[in-house]
């Protein structure tokens, strides 16, 4: 696949400061002017003033110039409007209104993290030693951006601009959304049907479940509000979840164990429909996920703004 992986993201936001706050406590580390960096990606995130929440730009890599040409090509034939500078490509999905840049960039090489001895029935993998996971002091730092997932007011058409023009592959769909990659991963977008365009929630991946839970326990000292679902497992892409809340309504997710997809011909994609399409185990799935709280004033706002 010439597109790698989901470089960065620029989020608008009306608590600027706040907003930078949670970021920098969730692990990320503030680079100056709103912007920040993971362990292994680099810069990955930026966060600009707006008029409400939303996600302005979605940056994602390719290798070389040659894929630029030919994302512009397949624009053209869907009749998308694009502009090329260099060796980068922008286009506006017309379901998100998010402006997508397509970038030539080196692929990141993730240094692996070391295997831990486990038990378990019939098997002392650790003998006579505390597991390592409960010894750990260190703060949580999310490893890379994973993905992010987008209200759609034209589900399909989002779809088509990600896979038929910028080249994602479906992995897996639901009733009204599609799990989009871009990279290995299982998914790297997921756009949804909504009544509105909006920022769903961005999902940064961390070393295991140990540091799922570690990372949002943490967080939540002191800041109980900012507990959205978790700690449980997806169905669809596998991966270990927690969901919290920054100050401006974006749900933010650490996650661990997702799929990998390396070689597509051994990857069928499904329709899930039932309670699978949205998790494998963990505690209920609380409203306020599935119909965001603000959605309501986000919905106003856009209307007053038209």
């Amino acid at each position: 696949m010439p597109l790698h992986r989901l470089a960065r993201i620029t989020m608008g936001v009306p608590q600027v400061d706040a907003t930078h706050d949670y970021y920098a406590d969730f692990g990320l580390t503030a680079l100056g002017r709103g912007r920040f960096a993971s362990a292994d990606g680099g810069e990955q995130l930026k966060i600009v003033h707006a008029a409400r929440r939303r996600l302005d730009e979605l940056v994602v890599a390719a290798d070389d110039a040659d894929d630029l040409g030919r994302i512009g090509a397949a624009l053209d034939r869907l009749e998308m409007p694009y502009v090329r500078d260099g060796l980068c490509l922008r286009a506006v999905d017309p379901g998100t209104d998010v402006t997508v840049t397509v970038e030539v960039q080196p692929r990141i090489v993730q240094p692996a993290a070391a295997p831990e001895p486990c038990n378990g029935p019939g098997r002392v993998a650790r003998p006579d030693g505390r597991a390592p996971a409960v010894l750990r002091e260190d703060a949580v730092r999310p490893r890379r951006l994973g993905h992010v997932v987008l209200g759609s007011t034209d589900q399909a058409a989002s779809q088509r601009f990600f896979t038929e023009g910028l080249g994602f592959k479906v992995s897996d769909l639901v009733p009204g959304a599609a799990f989009l990659r871009c990279s290995t991963d299982h998914h790297n977008v997921l756009v949804q049907q909504a009544p509105i365009p909006f920022l769903h929630h961005s999902s940064w991946q961390v070393d295991d479940v140990d540091e799922v839970g570690r990372g949002a326990t943490r967080m939540l000292e002191g800041h109980p509000e900012r507990h959205v679902w978790g700690l449980g497992r997806h169905h669809v892409g596998s991966n270990f979840f927690w969901y919290l809340k920054d100050p401006a309504g974006n749900f933010s997710e650490y996650f661990a164990d997702m799929d990998c997809i390396v070689d597509d011909q051994l990857w069928t994609p499904r329709v899930w429909e039932d309670a699978r399409s949205l998790y494998s185990w963990g505690p209920p799935v609380p409203p306020s996920f599935l119909e965001p709280e603000d959605l309501a004033a986000l919905m106003t706002g856009a209307h007053d703004a038209s």
